[in-house]
C-alpha cells in the first residue's frame, strides 16, 4: 500500500481524490463517470443504511421496490420535474444486439426498437406515483409510508468519486397522506431523522433550511434541506425532503375517498440521500496523514497489532491478542487482529491509520510481561500504555469520547467559518479569497440569486428554518428582505 496525501491546505480535492482510493474506498469504473465501490467503502455505506433503515421503520415506514425503467410518457406527464431531468436522463431506445459480419463486433438491431423509449431512474416520483394509483382508494389506504434502497442514474458530466457520479446509491421514501398538514409534518419529521443521523452518527453539524425557488426539487412545492460545511470551506448538500403538496397526484390521478364519501387529490412527500455522505464524512473529518472515522460508522473500530522478533514472541503475543478480541466482541466492539507475518508493524500503523480506524492496540513482549498494552487514538494520534485488565472499560469510555470529539471539531469550524456580512462588496470579498457560510440579505428576486450566482459562484444553500427573522436590505439591490439567508460555494 504507496503512503502519502497530498496536503489538503496546497490541493484540497487533489487530497479528497488520493484519500478515497489510499484508503481503499472506491475506485474508478471503466464506464466513465461511475464507480466501484470496494469492500471497505461499502461495509461505511452499510453502517450508513441500516441506521437509517432503523430509524425510518421506527417511525413506520416500510421498505419496498420498483423498476429501474421508467416509461418516457411519465416523465411529461408532470412539467416542472421533466425540465428539471431532461438533461441528465439516460434512456433506453432498443432492447437487442445482433452480430455485425463487417466488424465481427455486434450492434444494436433497427428492428428490435423499443415502442415507447425507457427512461433509466433518476429519481422514481413518476413510477412509483402511477403505481400509488393503483393502491390508494379511500382514507382507510393512508397515510402511505414507503421507502426504497436503490440506484439512480443522472448522466453527469463532471464527476468524483462519491460526490458526484452518473450511477449512485440511495434511500428514496415516497409517501401519501390525506391532509397537507399531514404531509408537512412528514417532510419534517424526515427533517429532523437526517439531521439526527448526520450530528450523532456521522458527527457532522448541519443547518436546517428551505431551500429557494432556483434550488428546490422539480416538481416539489417546498424543498427542505441539511447543508454541511466541509474543511475546505465548501457547502455540501447532505439529504433533502420535499413537501409535494399534490402536484404528483393530479399528474397520475391519485384521489381517495374522504371520511365524508368525497374524492380529494392525496398530498405527497419524497426525500432522499446517498452515496454522497460517504463522501461528506471523508471531508468533514480526515487529515493529511488519511481517513478520520466516527466510531459510529467505522467497519473496523479497534485493531489489535502484534509486535514481535520470534516465532515465539508471534505465537505468544497473538494468542493474547485473540482473547483479547474475543472480549471486545462480547463487548459489541467490531475489533480485528492483523497477525500477518509479512508485513512490518510500522507498515500496519499507517495503513490503519489511512484508513480511520478510531483505535489501535499494540501487544508485543515486553507488554506481556507488564501485562499492558498500547493504546492509540487516530483522532488525536495520541496514544499510552494501560492495563490489560481495563482495555474493555477503557475502549468503551474511549469510542464515545472519540464521536464526541469529532462533532464538537466539526462544529467549531463551521461556526468560525460562518459570517454576517452587510455590503456586496464584503460578500465578493469572502468568495474571491475564501469560503465559508455567509448570512445575508436578499430581495427574493430570482433575477438577484442568479446575478450573485453569476459574478461569485455562491448560491443560496437554505433560507433558515430556526432563528428569528430580522428585516434588512438586501445586499446586492438595497430592497427590503424579511430575514437573512444563507449562501455558500457547493458541490
Amino acid at each position: 500500500m504507496s503512503k502519502g496525501l497530498p496536503q489538503r491546505s496546497d490541493n484540497f480535492s487533489a487530497w479528497y481524490n488520493e484519500l478515497v482510493k489510499k484508503a481503499d474506498l472506491a475506485e474508478n469504473s471503466a464506464v466513465r463517470g461511475c464507480m466501484v465501490i470496494k469492500p471497505y467503502g461499502f461495509s461505511v455505506w452499510e453502517k450508513m443504511q441500516n441506521k437509517l433503515d432503523e430509524m425510518f421503520k421506527e417511525t413506520g415506514h416500510k421498505n419496498a421496490y420498483f423498476p429501474l425503467f421508467i416509461p418516457k410518457s411519465y416523465l411529461s406527464k408532470e412539467a416542472d420535474h421533466v425540465e428539471g431531468f431532461a438533461k441528465e436522463c439516460a434512456v433506453v431506445t432498443h432492447y437487442r444486439l445482433k452480430s455485425d459480419e463487417k466488424s465481427g463486433g455486434v450492434v444494436i438491431d433497427p428492428e428490435a426498437k423499443l415502442d415507447e423509449e425507457l427512461i433509466i431512474r433518476p429519481t422514481s416520483e413518476t413510477v412509483i406515483w402511477n403505481t400509488y394509483k393503483n393502491w390508494i382508494q379511500s382514507y382507510r389506504d393512508l397515510p402511505l409510508l414507503v421507502n426504497q434502497w436503490a440506484n439512480v442514474v443522472r448522466w453527469e458530466m463532471r464527476t468524483r468519486l462519491f460526490l458526484r457520479t452518473s450511477e449512485f446509491l440511495w434511500q428514496e421514501g415516497h409517501t401519501a397522506h390525506e391532509t397537507k398538514k399531514e404531509a408537512e409534518e412528514e417532510t419534517l419529521k424526515i427533517l429532523d431523522i437526517y439531521t439526527k443521523f448526520l450530528e450523532e452518527t456521522m458527527a457532522v453539524p448541519v443547518l436546517r433550511g428551505i431551500k429557494s425557488e432556483n434550488e428546490k426539487f422539480a416538481g416539489a412545492v417546498d424543498t427542505y434541506c441539511v447543508e454541511a460545511l466541509m474543511q475546505d470551506g465548501k457547502a455540501l448538500q447532505a439529504g433533502t425532503s420535499h413537501f409535494l403538496g399534490q402536484n404528483f397526484a393530479k399528474a397520475f390521478d391519485v384521489k381517495f375517498a374522504t371520511k365524508e364519501g368525497k374524492n380529494e387529490y392525496v398530498w405527497g412527500t419524497s426525500w432522499g440521500v446517498s452515496t454522497r455522505l460517504v463522501g461528506a464524512l471523508i471531508m468533514s473529518h480526515s487529515d493529511d496523514k488519511g481517513l478520520v472515522l466516527p466510531p459510529n460508522l467505522a467497519p473496523i473500530q479497534v485493531i489489535l497489532i502484534p509486535i514481535f522478533n520470534t516465532d515465539n514472541e508471534y505465537s505468544a503475543t497473538v494468542s493474547n491478542l485473540e482473547e483479547l478480541n474475543k472480549n471486545l466482541m462480547e463487548n459489541n466492539i467490531r475489533s480485528e487482529i492483523d497477525s500477518r507475518e509479512n508485513h512490518k508493524p510500522g507498515w500496519k500503523f499507517s495503513e490503519y491509520e489511512m484508513k480511520g480506524v478510531p483505535l489501535r492496540i499494540v501487544v508485543g513482549p515486553k507488554d506481556l510481561e507488564n501485562k499492558t498494552v498500547e493504546i492509540a487514538r487516530r483522532d488525536k494520534l495520541s496514544k499510552n500504555v494501560i492495563k490489560e485488565s481495563e482495555v474493555i472499560k477503557h475502549v468503551k469510555q474511549l469510542l464515545p469520547e472519540i464521536q464526541n470529539n469529532l462533532f464538537d471539531k466539526a462544529k467549531r469550524y463551521k461556526e468560525e467559518n460562518t459570517r454576517v456580512v452587510n455590503s456586496y462588496e464584503e460578500f465578493k470579498n469572502i468568495f474571491k479569497n475564501e469560503n465559508g457560510l455567509v448570512y445575508a440579505h436578499w430581495d427574493g428576486s430570482k433575477e438577484t440569486e442568479e446575478k450573485i450566482k453569476k459574478e461569485t459562484k455562491a448560491t443560496i444553500r437554505c433560507i433558515p428554518i430556526s432563528g428569528e427573522k430580522s428585516k434588512g436590505k438586501c445586499i446586492v439591490t438595497g430592497r427590503d428582505s424579511e430575514r437573512m439567508v444563507v449562501f455558500g460555494k457547493a458541490y
